[in-house]
């Protein structure tokens, strides 16, 4: 057997049809990760009710009305991020650390009086990092008989020849990217098995031969070169395309399965991924403070999203240092977003130190671009064939919309003289009801029905504390937890003319986050260090595929890979107040 690298490439225009998004991509986009301030970070981000940080305008914007004076500030971190991928017993590490810009903001605060009903205006700008893509991931091992190409096989089924000698297959809207791969390198080919079985037996016997040309059918032709048909009114194979006046049925149109050139031992040699990019936030706030009682907020916030994710699939489909082929998957999803949230904050009790916060947030609407392209490599042709060439999927650019859930937030502040404060917070989103449109606004019903199956409500629980050593210099601690936004047994459905090529997908499980930090206030000049650290399980699988059992259809995939991320990050900000 020789190496084939087969070659075709292709340039793409955007197809109205065509899937290109997943939920997994859209949850990552509707999550924000906990950062800002390194005293909002050092609390927990438990700082709705109590306020007073520029950080708060993103979670409560009524926080920024407790302002008395200007604010100014900006931070800096460092973070490393590991990633543990445990398979069958073997362990596999990967890591990733940067230099991080994550945050600058100012407050401008407006005194209206003391015996007015409004006393104070406040106008803020706050930009964070509101959520980092930045992770890297390998593994490898036994498929326990399980194999990509039986997914990329059930995907290419109903494809009939006219499909393959159409041209151009990379754009054909009937076809996604996976079966054009799949058809040209030679990894998937018919199946006789939806045949009737005394036609299979005949085709078994060679009364047809293989099409060279079209590799894998092998019922095309036949004696001279002509196709076969099949009688319908005899049942058998004939080379005449009409019987007594009937018009007959080419043989190669029943095919409805398609079959590949996997073994009994499929063995992945190596699963690569790299992501990268950011979600940037841009806050801008107005806040009124009315009798130093009532709080109000309203912030409109613009997002900038860039994530980019390349894999590496990597299997010998019949058995370990066998023949096999490789498929890397290039993707880029950028554009942007806007969002408003409202926000109140109430000290229900005059001379109680207790407050209650209540924010709102809309959906972030985005608009996005995604960019993708694949190659694949293939071991698999017959050995007469000696060529190199290269199979390359061309660029696509596909425009559409995502709206996340909205958020719904009520949280706790309570002070202690001028020592204590302890902050708690509750949000909730249902990410159930993300949904996605093409870019002229139709619903895209696929996608959209895939978040109502696959994930579901989050609860987040945010806890905070601050300790004044002496006024000048404060300890803090803070606690997040954050459940999963997927539902049991969620998988990464692609539809049949998806143009997505990485299969591999993960289900998040609940997030934990600890926090300490420390500050220092001068009368102007203040400094404060925070020390995060996040950890995060979840359960991933390379590919997934469907196979039918009577009325009941089942999804089969290797058994799950289980993954451990910790997150460890060191924040400084250094500010002003005015």
């Amino acid at each position: 057997m020789k190496k084939i690298i087969i070659g075709v490439s292709v340039l793409l225009l955007t197809l109205m049809q065509t899937h290109a998004q997943t939920v997994y991509d859209a949850v990552d986009f509707a999550t924000k990760d906990l950062d800002g301030t390194a005293r909002f970070v050092g609390m927990g981000g438990a700082m709705g009710a109590l306020g007073g940080d520029i950080s708060t305008m993103g979670t409560n914007p009524a926080g920024i009305g407790i302002y008395r004076s200007n604010d100014a500030s900006l931070s800096f971190s460092y973070s490393a991020l590991s990633t543990e991928a445990k398979y069958l017993g073997n362990t596999y590490n990967a890591s990733k650390n940067r230099w991080n810009f994550d945050n600058i903001g100012v407050v401008f605060s407006t005194k209206i009086g003391n015996q007015t009903t409004l006393r104070y205006v406040n106008f803020g700008f706050n930009y964070h990092k509101a959520n980092t893509f930045n992770r890297n991931m390998w593994m490898a091992g036994d498929l326990q008989g399980h194999s990509q190409l039986f997914q990329i096989a059930g995907m290419t089924d109903g494809l009939t020849p006219e499909h393959w000698n159409s041209g151009a297959i990379f754009d054909n809207n009937d076809i996604g990217w996976l079966s054009a791969l799949g058809w040209e390198g030679y990894l998937v080919s018919p199946s006789t098995s939806s045949l009737p079985d005394d036609i299979a037996d005949q085709i078994a016997n060679s009364q047809g031969k293989l099409n060279p040309e079209n590799f894998g059918y092998y019922p095309i032709l036949g004696e001279n070169n002509q196709p076969y048909y099949i009688d319908n009114v005899s049942g058998e194979l004939t080379f005449n395309s009409v019987t007594n006046g009937q018009p007959n049925e080419k043989a190669y149109e029943n095919y409805g399965f398609y079959t590949t050139v996997a073994g009994d031992a499929p063995y992945l040699r190596e699963y690569r991924s790299h992501e990268s990019g950011g979600l940037d936030q841009y806050d801008f706030n107005v806040a009124f403070n009315l009798n130093d009682r009532v709080y109000l907020g309203l912030t409109v916030g613009a997002y900038d999203l860039d994530y980019n994710k390349y894999t590496l699939y990597n299997e010998d489909s019949q058995g370990r240092d066998g023949a096999g082929y490789k498929l890397e998957s290039y993707n880029n999803i950028s554009g942007g977003g806007v969002d408003f949230k409202l926000g109140a904050i109430i000290r229900p009790f005059q001379y109680s130190p207790l407050r209650i916060g209540l924010a709102i947030h809309t959906p972030i609407f985005y608009k996005l671009t995604h960019t993708t392209s694949a190659v694949l490599t293939s071991d698999f042709a017959e050995e007469v064939i000696d060529t190199r060439n290269y199979l390359k999927g061309g660029d696509m650019n596909f425009e559409y919309q995502l709206k996340t859930p909205w958020t719904y937030n009520v949280s706790l502040g309570y002070t202690v003289g001028s020592s204590l404060a302890l902050g708690a917070e509750y949000e909730y989103k249902d990410y159930s009801n993300i949904k996605f449109q093409y870019s002229d606004g139709m619903d895209m019903q696929w996608e959209t029905q895939e978040s109502k199956n696959c994930l579901k409500g989050v609860h987040t629980l945010r806890l905070g504390a601050e300790y004044k050593v002496i006024p000048q210099f404060s300890l803090r601690a803070g606690y997040n937890l954050m459940t999963s936004p997927y539902q049991d047994g969620a998988i990464k459905a692609l539809p049949i003319n998806s143009i997505n090529t990485d299969t591999d997908f993960m289900n998040l499980k609940a997030q934990n986050t600890y926090t300490l930090g420390i500050g220092y206030r001068g009368s102007m000049f203040y400094a404060d260090l925070a020390y995060k650290l996040n950890s995060q399980k979840a359960d991933f699988f390379p590919f997934v595929y469907s196979e039918a059992d009577g009325n009941v259809t089942n999804y089969v995939s290797p058994d799950a890979t289980s993954v451990k991320f910790s997150r460890s990050q060191v924040l400084l900000t250094l500010g002003m107040r005015f």
